[in-house]
């Protein structure tokens, strides 16, 4: 955020019951929530968790050059304190002020949502915009009421666009984010079966998300998948232009943007010709992915209608989705190992949806990989999908099943849900068995052309089982 005196924050944050006790400063321009990453002049922002109180490392961040306190409470940290009943709504109320501020010079406001593939949307459309101005995105998954207001004060006075990721745990979710950073452009890239167990129904999951459509103001845009039906039948929700993207037939609407010829290299790295239709006609481009997988067609063509929509031209959106990269940690991450096999790194996550995606890719990549090694087998190491609720055991036994629709080699299940894994793929796949964890590694045997995939919920952590694989390449 511009830097501003304390006093001035607090006018801006106005009706906000807040006060400032200490003597009033220059803050900013930094807005954390972790005192490693104070900067000299920052507002720590010292929030209650379950385990650790942030008003306990509020001395150390002021020691560390933090400018302010935003708590609940006066600290022993040697800093003006901005005081409010809810740390959380302190921050709320503080990225509200900083956007409204800087929309009222002309930011662009982007917003993202979707069950899953939201984060490398969110990542394509950053790049793409960057071509335009400076753009300010999350690094990695930081989409809930902390992440996104963080996200949202790094805005400064040169700031052309903010791009927000907005995920939701049940209705009036994203309608709380979207009061702290109004949208100009909406995108929703989908809607499956993510956190079935808290939302109970796709039909509520659906609700939830066209929540980021519903107060676009009617000179902006709604970026809508029209290959999802779910997503499709917002289109009626909104009084902003609609922006549909595909790979099918797309509705009428002031901007269609859809990938013909689409293939992919020995990668899984799809290349197509990019088709933007609107008022002033029809023009094509061609795209070269660099991100990995079949499913980011659709990420990059929600990329391109951003940039299409706020005023780039087609063959300058093509030119950057052709030069991004993956920025998000443990999100289909390819590395070559020792012995010539591939691993495919996407343990950030895991959905049935996103589950399907990563083994499509698996078995696209294992098929190039026989070209040159006849014997290249494709082993998945899965953990559990989690946020399920009572449909958890059937979904993971569905799980089991996909592997063996798609004629995968081995599958290592790790997780309570491990045996329902299992017996979904039952004697259909060569190899199937349930590890512990830390057993995975040292137990896979690996050879020239093999892929690997490693992919479960976050809290599973196999990211250790990839970081192990890594560290004997």
């Amino acid at each position: 955020m511009k830097p501003r005196p304390l006093s001035e924050l607090v006018e801006l944050m106005q009706p906000a019951a807040v006060e400032v006790v200490g003597e009033d400063r220059v803050v900013g321009p930094d807005v954390v929530t972790d005192n490693r990453d104070v900067t000299p002049g920052a507002v720590f922002v010292a929030i209650p968790g379950e385990r650790v109180d942030g008003h306990l490392f509020a001395r150390a961040a002021a020691e560390a050059g933090a400018g302010a306190v935003i708590g609940m409470a006066v600290t022993d940290a040697d800093v003006p304190h901005l005081l409010g009943e809810d740390s959380v709504q302190t921050l709320s109320w503080l990225a509200r002020a900083v956007v409204k501020a800087e929309r009222a010079r002309g930011l662009v406001s982007i917003g993202v949502t979707g069950s899953s593939g939201k984060t490398s949307t969110k990542d394509l459309i950053a790049q793409v915009l960057e071509r335009a101005g400076e753009t300010v995105a999350p690094v990695g998954s930081m989409n809930n009421e902390i992440g996104v207001p963080v996200t949202a004060c790094r805005v400064g006075e040169h700031t052309r666009f903010l791009v927000s990721e907005m995920g939701a745990r049940g209705i009036g979710h994203i309608e709380w984010l979207t009061s702290l950073v109004p949208l100009d452009i909406a995108v929703v890239v989908n809607v499956g079966h993510a956190h079935a167990g808290e939302f109970g129904s796709i039909e509520t999951t659906a609700l939830a998300k066209s929540e980021i459509i519903r107060d676009l103001p009617a000179e902006g845009w709604a970026v809508l998948n029209a290959d999802d039906e779910r997503v499709r039948a917002m289109a009626g929700l909104t009084a902003a232009r609609i922006a549909w993207v595909g790979q099918g037939e797309l509705p009428d609407g002031a901007l269609r943007v859809r990938a013909r010829e689409v293939e992919l290299d020995e990668w899984s790295r799809p290349r197509f010709i990019l088709e933007a239709s609107d008022a002033a006609g029809t023009r094509t481009a061609q795209v070269v992915l660099q991100v990995v997988g079949r499913h980011q067609v659709g990420n990059a063509l929600s990329a391109a209608a951003v940039g299409l929509a706020v005023g780039m031209d087609l063959d300058e959106v093509a030119s950057a989705l052709s030069q991004a990269v993956a920025r998000s940690s443990w999100r289909m991450a390819l590395s070559r190992l020792d012995g010539g096999a591939t691993l495919v790194n996407d343990a950030y996550n895991a959905n049935p949806d996103s589950m399907r995606a990563a083994l499509t890719t698996v078995a696209e990549l294992v098929a190039a990989a026989r070209r040159q090694h006849p014997g290249a087998r494709a082993i998945v190491v899965l953990g559990d999908m989690l946020e399920l609720g009572d449909g958890a055991h059937d979904e993971h036994r569905a799980l089991g099943r996909l592997v063996a629709e798609l004629g995968l080699d081995e599958l290592v299940a790790v997780g309570e849900y491990a045996q329902d894994v299992v017996d979904g793929a039952g004697t259909n796949v060569p190899v199937v068995r349930v590890a512990a964890r830390d057993d995975v590694a040292a137990s896979l045997r690996l050879a020239s052309g093999d892929v690997v995939l490693v992919k479960g919920s976050r809290s599973v952590g196999l990211e250790r089982v990839a970081a192990e694989l890594e560290e004997h390449r």
